[in-house]
């Protein structure tokens, strides 16, 4: 039987400044430029196989387009068509290679929520910069943060709960945390494919917003090490390095240089099929985010659809 749902395959940003964020995300967080056409530059961190898992795409404001998620078999695209078109959801189906260079075949649909999503089977595999024989831990030649890889994506929803039972009944996602209303409603969730404790997190706010999209490391020394060289380049940084309550996980969150808003994450726990999901209290909110203040900074909010 296959898993179906991996992980977070990529994410597809708008971007008014091209050039700028290219720069970015090359110089400053050290991701790896793999192909590039008028109005779309295409991205990689260091330890990822597959073509690219950030599309920057010329535009007049900056959100997102959509996120993709790898599934582990081709027949899993017509599974998972199947599932959403019973629950009526129009699905959209390209072949490989239609949607850009090195794309594999896949299908796209809108969650309840109003974002664009896609999953996607055969993307093209570029390697990760490292011998299948005798390789170093990493490569010598890595400019900036490089960070290993892709972790996950935060996007806002107006309704947290409608848009999770989507994730959850239609897709396969499990629910490892929740903050819930006195009144019972969920005010935000986080939901994974990959044992980890999300690859999808979701928040009360405007439809079709991303609140941050988030990067790998390896540590927490890397982290803090990571927001030096943010403040040495002159990044915006939103919350200087911290912890979470709500995944364990320690972070830091950073503005690309048109408002897009990055995470640099590690830490955690593992995931079984039978996690049973932790609640947090509206009370408590604030200690779910940010464990140490136990406050969210006002502009932390902010997003962009």
């Amino acid at each position: 039987m296959s898993d179906g749902i991996l992980r977070l395959q990529h994410v597809e940003v708008r971007t008014p400044d091209l050039e700028l964020c290219a720069a970015y995300y090359t110089e400053v967080l050290g991701l790896i430029e793999t192909a590039r056409e008028a109005e779309r530059i295409f991205l990689k961190c260091w330890d990822e196989q597959e073509h690219h898992s950030v599309v920057l795409r010329q535009a007049p404001s900056y959100g997102l387009d959509h996120m993709s998620f790898k599934v582990a078999e081709a027949g899993d695209l017509d599974f998972y068509a199947g599932r959403l078109e019973s629950a009526g959801t129009p699905v959209k189906r390209y072949a490989a290679r239609e949607l850009g260079p090195g794309w594999g075949e896949a299908i796209r649909f809108e969650a309840p929520s109003g974002h664009l999503v896609e999953l996607v089977h055969g993307m093209q595999k570029v390697g990760n910069m490292l011998p299948l024989t005798n390789p170093p831990p990493r490569p010598q030649n890595l400019v900036g943060i490089a960070p290993p890889r892709l972790d996950h994506i935060f996007i806002t929803a107006e309704d947290v709960g409608e848009t999770t039972r989507f994730f959850r009944e239609v897709l396969g996602f499990r629910l490892t945390e929740q903050i819930v209303a006195n009144d019972g409603h969920q005010l935000a969730t986080w939901l994974e494919r990959s044992h980890s404790p999300h690859d999808i997190a979701m928040v009360t706010g405007p439809n079709r917003g991303l609140h941050h999209f988030a990067f790998w490391l390896d540590d927490w020394n890397a982290v803090r090490e990571a927001a030096d060289t943010l403040a040495y380049y002159g990044v915006d940084i939103d919350v200087a390095p911290t912890r979470h309550g709500v995944t364990r996980g320690y972070t830091t969150y950073f503005f690309d240089p048109v408002g897009n808003r990055n995470e640099l994450f590690t830490g955690g726990y593992w995931v079984d099929p039978d996690f049973e999901p932790v609640t947090w209290t509206e009370e408590e909110m604030g200690r779910a985010m940010f464990y140490y203040s136990r406050e969210v900074n006002e502009r932390f909010f902010t997003v962009h659809s």
